[in-house]
């Protein structure tokens, strides 16, 4: 039976992946903010507050090994944005998307290799960030840069996994409410994101992938 662990499984992205994964007859490790849905319906659900605490990822992690010996499938869609221009964006409001965006990341993708199968697949949702450099969002377009170097680099070190950062349009989740942008009509659905999350696991697309249409 193939394994999933997926962080931000309380979100509106992250929800819509884990349902999928577990209606295909995955094991699926729940974790994030909010995951109580999952009690009793996926392999574990277990709340991680913050996954930029290195302590609460480890122990996460560690509780998550008691259910899983493996894991196929790994993904992350934790994530948040502050829309503030440079000259009134606080360091707090900084430190947050940095934290859920990029150093969450890397702590739980550290923490979790160990667990992760040889030829286990590594999944970011990250954002088109060159469209997104505009008064008030450049903090965000920065982290999820960075967030691609990162996934660019794992890529090269973790030789026989795959790695791959989702870069979607708009996706109608109440995430979308934080941006000071109106939602397109053409927003992709969290549905449909994850059928192409699950589509390009089965296809071993690997680098950065447009989810554009």
């Amino acid at each position: 039976m193939k394994t999933a662990m997926v962080w931000g499984a309380g979100g509106g992205i992250g929800t819509a992946v884990t349902q999928q994964l577990i209606s295909a007859g995955w094991q699926v490790a729940a974790l994030g903010r909010g995951v109580e849905q999952w009690e009793g319906v996926a392999t574990c659900a277990i709340e991680v507050q913050d996954t930029a605490d290195d302590a609460a990822v480890r122990r996460a992690i560690r509780e998550a090994t008691y259910e899983l010996d493996r894991v196929d499938l790994w993904f992350y869609g934790v994530g948040d944005i502050v829309a503030s221009p440079t000259a009134t964006l606080t360091v707090a409001q900084w430190n947050q998307m940095l934290a859920a965006n990029l150093t969450g990341a890397f702590l739980t993708t550290q923490h979790s290799l160990p667990l992760l199968a040889d030829k286990a697949h590594l999944m970011y949702v990250g954002a088109i960030h060159e469209r997104l450099r505009l008064p008030g969002l450049g903090a965000y377009a920065a982290v999820k840069a960075g967030l691609e170097a990162f996934a660019e680099a794992l890529r090269k070190e973790e030789r026989g996994k795959k790695v791959t950062v989702f870069r979607p349009g708009a996706v109608a989740t109440p995430f979308w409410d934080k941006v000071p942008l109106r939602l397109p009509k053409d927003a992709m659905s969290a549905e449909l994101l994850a059928s192409k999350v699950l589509a390009a696991y089965e296809g071993e697309q690997q680098g950065v992938v447009d989810f554009t249409h």
